[in-house]
């Protein structure tokens, strides 16, 4: 007879009393993770800046681990240099400088301008202008609380004058708000690329359609909200097309740098880091051709972009010295595998992590949760078969529902510091339909994940760059 099979080789942790010690060790790891989070909790609702508090809850957590001063030390220097000598991380001063050199250049009043000739005769056609202003300022900013603030700051003035309701204005100018870190240029994007390792170019390109699909929905919105209602939003003057056609000159300078940024990109003229500074030289020459930009306004932009980057770049070392801690506890790779074992439809694991988006929304910039969650749920959700250029888009567009809910919505406090005397409980009321066209826009993206994929898939036929 044949001879009888060897034994099977034993165990990694071969004997009880070793693995017990080892299921001790991480559930006490587990119990230290829920601990500093709700340390961290506390320090955010103290009102401490969130860098510190995260960077400050991994150092503490670091030193409990490891039941001394010394590896924490250690962990602090390396991890602050490791996360901020990124060359990727470049690119970010460079598009929020881009930005701030179009708003001082005053693109974004000739946006507003532009739309409003075109949408102004319409049943709601200000709110309208509005959205579509903040769609074309995303075009060359990749922030959503600039976005609100600009155009807000152009909007509500002349709605004012013109009778509008403002709660359906504010509430509308606020969610238009979020279309700055959808449509490309995004930082949203990019955070979410040094996170994922994805390609920051597919990610621009994959913005596209989503961000013209969501501005469509607030636009068609506001259309049957002040047609059920002019009273609402009355129409305005109706424009010639001979001023309508006049009008366009005041979108050629956004999309002159929209084309030379993503053109370039796609066509693999320049990297993505290229092309940021590609698109401040091209917004900082249009401003000196228009002759809008002075010295003065030259120094605002640079003192924006500077406060701006410093505030990114403490956000990202905290969250370093936070992921080193949660690293070294294997909590968030448990988690990860916790959630693949799971026998339920995938679906109901996605559904869940876009609540969970929503819910962090309310309290955190879209940046810091990127930083903070992305790392812990990404491994699942690539793991149950998601694609990870339309998980991105998703991602931005639902981090993006939390900055205009309530308690903390972030665009709707920017919006009524903007409009003064319009109570923070009433724009709160007018983000219900433009919420709900959010929601729809995330459904539709579900159901047809082509919408986010064409234009990625029909440009980036090579692979990733």
């Amino acid at each position: 007879p044949p001879p009888p099979p060897p034994p099977p080789p034993p165990p990694f942790f071969n004997d009880t009393a070793t693995t017990e010690i080892y299921t001790r060790m991480e559930s006490s790891a587990a119990s230290d993770v829920y601990k500093r989070q709700i340390v961290l909790l506390l320090f955010l609702l103290l009102g401490m800046p969130i860098g510190f508090a995260m960077g400050l809850t991994g150092f503490l957590g670091m030193t409990v681990i490891y039941q001394g001063i010394g590896p924490s030390l250690s962990m602090l220097g390396i991890a602050s240099y490791d996360t901020a000598a990124s060359y990727m991380l470049t690119v970010v001063p460079l598009f929020i400088l881009m930005g701030e050199f179009a708003y001082h250049s005053g693109i974004s009043k000739d946006l507003f301008d532009t739309a409003y000739k075109w949408f102004g005769s319409l049943p709601g056609g200000l709110t309208m202008s509005s959205v579509a202003g903040c769609a074309g300022f995303s075009a060359i900013c990749g922030d959503s609380l600039a976005t609100a603030v600009t155009m807000g700051t152009i909007a509500v003035p002349e709605m004012k004058k013109k009778g509008y309701d403002l709660r359906l204005s504010t509430g509308a100018l606020a969610a238009g708000g979020t279309l700055g870190i959808l449509i490309p240029p995004s930082v949203g994007f990019i955070f979410y690329a040094i996170v994922t390792e994805e390609s920051i170019g597919r990610l621009f390109i994959a913005g596209i359609l989503p961000g013209v699909l969501l501005s469509v929905l607030f636009m068609a919105a506001t259309y049957f909200i002040a047609r059920r209602r002019p009273d609402l939003a009355p129409p305005g003057q109706p424009s010639t097309w001979r001023e309508k056609l006049g009008s366009l000159k005041g979108v050629i300078g956004m999309l002159l740098l929209f084309v030379l940024i993503l053109g370039g990109i796609l066509s693999g003229i320049f990297s993505p880091v290229e092309g940021g500074a590609i698109g401040a030289v091209g917004a900082f020459v249009y401003a000196l051709i228009r002759r809008r930009m002075t010295w003065s306004l030259m120094i605002k932009a640079l003192k924006g972009t500077l406060n701006i980057t410093t505030k990114l770049l403490l956000i990202l070392i905290g969250v370093g010295i936070l992921g080193y801690f949660l690293a070294s506890t294997r909590v968030p790779f448990a988690l990860a595998e916790a959630v693949t074992a799971m026998q339920v439809n995938r679906y109901v694991v996605f559904a869940a992590v876009i609540l969970l988006f929503i819910l962090l929304g309310c309290l955190l910039n879209v940046i810091p949760m990127i930083l903070l969650v992305l790392p812990t749920i990404f491994p699942s959700i690539v793991a149950l078969g998601f694609d990870p250029i339309w998980f991105g888009v998703v991602t931005v567009l639902t981090m993006e529902m939390g900055q205009i809910t309530p308690p903390i919505g972030v665009n709707v406090f920017a919006i009524g510091s903007v409009a003064g005397d319009v109570p923070m409980q009433e724009i709160f009321k007018g983000i219900l339909p433009y919420f709900l066209c959010m929601v729809l826009c995330i459904l539709l993206l579900t159901l047809f994940p082509q919408i986010v994929l064409y234009l990625p898939n029909l440009f980036f036929l090579t692979g990733p760059a």
